[in-house]
């Protein structure tokens, strides 16, 4: 997984009728745009992420990485 500063962190839901949780990533700690990720959520919580299997990169022209 790499993305870049902008780029959305999407946290796809665990079970039947949970929505995707959708961050902003606002800082990558790791080399050449390896996790972790620092990411802002629409509601305003900010959380250091080491994004698993659940979690895709979606670049800011709509195509995920």
């Amino acid at each position: 997984m790499r993305a870049t500063e902008g780029d959305q962190l999407v946290q796809h839901g665990r079970i039947v009728g949970q929505q995707d949780k959708v961050g902003e990533i606002t800082q990558v700690l790791g080399d050449d745009g390896t996790p972790p990720y620092r990411v802002r959520f629409q509601d305003g919580h900010e959380a250091l992420m080491a994004p698993g299997p659940d979690c895709t990169v979606r670049h800011p022209g709509g195509h995920p990485r």
